[in-house]
């Protein structure tokens, strides 16, 4: 078939309503009519249309090489042509379909800017994400909660976002406080609220609700037994976990009166959370708390925490951690961030970081800036770096002006292909494990030695 003819399809799949998938999007191309086609179902779903979604769908896709697929691979025409199909396989009635389309998406717009094309679609793609989150089970709300975050990202702040998160919102808080959902659905979505509350609200009432809403769920594992001195994790530590962390990030574009509210009612229980047995809730407990100091210090420069010498010692504990009891990799990362922690609660220092993208580089110089950096590479993944370019967004978040503009020379010179990617990361290998292999030896000789 032509591929004119394909491209010539309406974004939304069959004009009868009832058609849906591959199927339908061919049938609808190939005489200019709609035929009425019976959808795939779970158990008869054929492996023509399986490929044929996963052709759309496969996520490597797009999150393995980002934008240069489309500067090697095809044109932005092809990509627009493939986004489509996923569009209209998000109403397919295979669950396993619909959530391949819905990672689909989330991998093309987080590897390339797509702004004029998702807002002539966003109500479509609404639509799908929230019959996703409704009739859904686990994989599938937490594929559509991560579309959304991506989709409020690629629109930026204004009357678009502000759409989707009146239209998600509702549905988003339900999920997060429905004990009998999926954990891990409840944990994305959980993300998902503070992410798109943090670029669409300006209603400070809406901000207060959704900042209510995830406390109610961190503040569960808040120490309540003072004759016990830990924590013990539960299967619902990992949601815990994030909406302690969106609840942290929402509080940074809080008006100062409701900050000190909540540094009131959050900083001597908060340090609770440092007894936990589980080491990402200690590091999200232990970030928070400095975020929080850096806060109360921005607003009062002579801020005085009552119950800084318990603090300091509990943060040194945890910067110095030996437990044998504990894994190697928890006590490593554990020890590299209470580091930092200590030094930014008693010295009020922080360690600059610097993170290069393209011919520009910025620098991560506090806490407030550090966690919405986390919090939107935990969301892009390895398309950071590409929206950190030309995201109007971000780069106004974090204060990078308008992008830069290059011609192609410029940037086709920055571009590493994929196969001098796999050398680069090959000969890395070797290095390391020669170095590893020299290492062994000398303690085997020491050992000879003795």
């Amino acid at each position: 078939m032509p591929k004119n003819k394909k491209r010539n399809a309406p974004h939304r799949g069959g004009g009868g309503g009832s058609g849906s998938g591959a199927a339908t999007a061919t049938a609808a191309t190939a005489g200019g009519q709609h035929r009425n086609v019976q959808p795939f179902s779970d158990e008869d779903a054929s492996i023509e249309t399986m490929s044929h979604c996963s052709g759309y769908s496969d996520p490597s896709s797009f999150a393995e090489d980002g934008p240069e697929v489309l500067d090697e691979e095809g044109t932005q025409e092809d990509l627009e042509y493939k986004l489509k199909g996923l569009i209209d396989l998000t109403l397919d009635k295979s669950a396993k379909t619909r959530q391949a389309a819905l990672e689909g998406i989330k991998n093309a717009l987080a590897s390339k800017m797509l702004y004029e094309f998702i807002l002539e679609r966003r109500m479509t793609l609404t639509d799908s994400i929230e019959r996703c989150l409704k009739k859904g089970k686990s994989d599938e709300q937490r594929a559509a909660a991560a579309l959304a975050s991506v989709l409020c990202v690629q629109l930026g702040p204004g009357f678009e976002s502000e759409e989707i998160l009146k239209t998600l919102g509702p549905i988003l808080k339900k999920i997060i406080c429905d004990g009998a959902a999926s954990i891990h659905a409840r944990q994305t979505c959980a993300t998902c609220f503070g992410v798109c509350c943090f670029i669409a609200t300006d209603d400070m009432t809406e901000l207060y609700s959704t900042l209510e809403c995830l406390e109610n769920i961190f503040t569960k594992s808040y120490l309540k037994d003072k004759d016990t001195n830990v924590i013990c994790s539960t299967a619902n530590t990992v949601l815990h976990i994030s909406s302690l962390l969106a609840w942290t990030l929402l509080l940074t574009i809080c008006p100062i009166n409701e900050v000190k509210k909540k540094l009131e009612l959050h900083f001597h229980k908060l340090p609770s959370l440092l007894s936990c047995d589980d080491v990402n809730m200690r590091i999200a407990a232990g970030e928070s708390l400095a975020l929080l100091f850096e806060l109360a210090r921005g607003m009062e420069s002579d801020f005085f925490y009552e119950d800084m010498d318990s603090l300091t010692q509990m943060l040194r504990t945890l910067a110095t951690d030996g437990n044998k009891h504990r894994a190697k990799v928890d006590k490593r990362k554990q020890r590299s961030v209470f580091r930092d922690v200590l030094r930014a609660v008693e010295d009020r220092d922080f360690p600059t970081e610097t993170v290069k993208f393209g011919p520009e580089r910025m620098y991560i110089d506090s806490w407030v800036k550090k966690h919405t950096y986390d919090t939107f590479k935990e969301v892009l993944g390895s398309g950071m770096q590409y929206h950190l370019q030309t995201n109007e967004f971000l780069r106004n978040v974090f204060e990078l002006g308008p992008p830069v503009m290059l011609d192609a020379a410029t940037l086709k010179t920055m571009k590493i292909s994929r196969f001098e990617r796999h050398l680069y990361n090959s000969a890395a290998f070797k290095a390391r494990t020669k170095a590893r292999s020299k290492c062994r030896d000398k303690r085997a000789d020491v050992g000879e030695f003795f």
